[in-house]
């Protein structure tokens, strides 16, 4: 069910893409303190492209990530990418170790790749919430529903709806 969920949020963002044109990627936004929509979407990209191109090896070092600006500018490429990952995406859980320098000592943490898809899927929802607020000054954008919403937020909005 997760990778099922995750190749879902990873249609969404496909989505949004499909339907901005570059120019519109690289618009900063006030309300993100300048940030652009293509700088959200390379960030998801790199993440889950750390997890994935990593996976066989078994360490994982999110700090690490590549960081290619064509990402943020240009949105076939990164629909490309985000293609190839939604294909690449069906593994089986394992081991994998994080590897963790964001507090100068590197730190080792035991971890699976189910588990890291799932902060994956929450890290994506989390910068789409963002960019929703970016995707409101530009109405001819159409956005899911569930764009940018935790699915546990989707599931208690059902709930109460009954």
């Amino acid at each position: 069910m997760l990778v099922k969920i995750v190749k879902l949020n990873l249609t969404e963002n496909i989505n949004i893409l499909q339907q901005l044109t570059n120019e519109e990627m690289i618009l900063p936004f006030p309300e993100l303190g300048n940030a652009t929509i293509g700088e959200h979407m390379r960030h998801i990209i790199e993440l889950l492209g750390s997890l994935l191109d990593n996976y066989d090896s078994g360490y994982i070092n999110y700090d690490k990530r590549k960081r290619d600006i064509i990402l943020q500018s240009d949105t076939k490429e990164a629909i490309k990418i985000l293609e190839k990952y939604r294909f690449e995406i069906d593994k089986p859980n394992k081991t994998l170790y994080l590897v963790n320098n964001c507090f100068s000592d590197t730190e080792t943490l035991e971890t699976n790749y189910f588990r890291e898809l799932l902060y994956n899927l929450e890290h994506s929802i989390h910068h789409q919430a963002l960019i929703k607020v970016g995707l409101y000054r530009l109405p001819h954008i159409k956005i899911s529903d569930s764009f940018g919403i935790a699915p546990s937020t989707l599931e208690y909005r059902k709930q109460c709806a009954q």
